[in-house]
């Protein structure tokens, strides 16, 4: 189980692990289970970054940790987001297997084209102006963001149908969905503790990761590993807005 921990720290974080792990099939599939840990982990790391930030510089505050986020993550979400973002775009029009084909084909394209450059800098701005509004206990709350957007990320590979072959989904179909469960719950748990701001940022990830499923179900009948990254970006962001607007208790 620890490889797979190593696997899921190496693939979603510049975090460096063993090259060896990656070798081990068991390890990879299970490395899905480890998801909410490591958007744990990734987050309490924005959250020490921020305790330690200056109070008094508001936009250099916010900016520190975003700059540190897309860091330890090698803008490996981001990635995702800007391929679904043009596929979605240029894969319109026609009959639904023609849009399907299309989608999939601009995801593997990559080059970046408008619609991913726009979906970047809004996400990317979202980000930023919610990081400068959450005032100055904002670093008690910066990891919800990333454990619920990979709990989103888990759950989708669970209950949603992997469509590209040889994919990363293939990697980790045989994920234990007991180990998943249970991964989600302590999640849902973490998220509990943290009372009404916390009860708010799961509504929200709920709520994002419906419809962004949905609309994967219906362009493509399926996720892919970029809209996988898509939803992680999205829930993200969704959630973080979202705290910085609910008042503090």
């Amino acid at each position: 189980m620890m490889r797979g921990l190593l696997v899921a720290v190496g693939f979603l974080t510049r975090i460096p692990v063993p090259s060896c792990v990656y070798a081990d099939a068991r390890a990879r599939s299970q490395s899905l289970a480890w998801y909410p840990l490591v958007g744990a982990l990734i987050g309490a790391m924005l959250c020490a970054l921020l305790w330690l930030a200056p109070g008094d510089k508001p936009l250099l505050v916010a900016a520190m940790p975003l700059v540190a986020w897309v860091s330890i993550t090698g803008a490996l979400h981001l990635d995702g987001l800007a391929d679904s973002a043009d596929a979605w775009v240029g894969g319109m029009g026609g009959s639904w297997d023609e849009r399907r084909t299309r989608t999939l084909d601009i995801m593997k394209d990559p080059r970046c084209g408008p619609a991913g450059v726009t979906a970047l800098v809004l996400v990317l701005l979202a980000k930023f102006a919610a990081l400068a509004s959450l005032g100055p206990d904002a670093w008690r709350w910066l990891w919800l963001p990333p454990l619920l957007a990979r709990m989103a990320a888990t759950t989708a590979f669970v209950g949603t149908p992997y469509v590209r072959a040889g994919g990363l989904g293939t990697e980790i179909a045989g994920a234990s969905r007991i180990a998943c469960t249970i991964a989600l719950s302590l999640g849902v748990a973490a998220c509990a503790w943290a009372g009404a701001r916390g009860a708010v940022a799961v509504a929200i990830a709920a709520i994002v990761f419906l419809l962004w499923r949905r609309a994967c179900m219906r362009r493509l009948g399926g996720i892919t590993g970029d809209t996988a990254g898509a939803l992680v970006e999205l829930v993200e962001t969704a959630v973080l807005v979202g705290v910085a607007l609910f008042p503090p208790a």
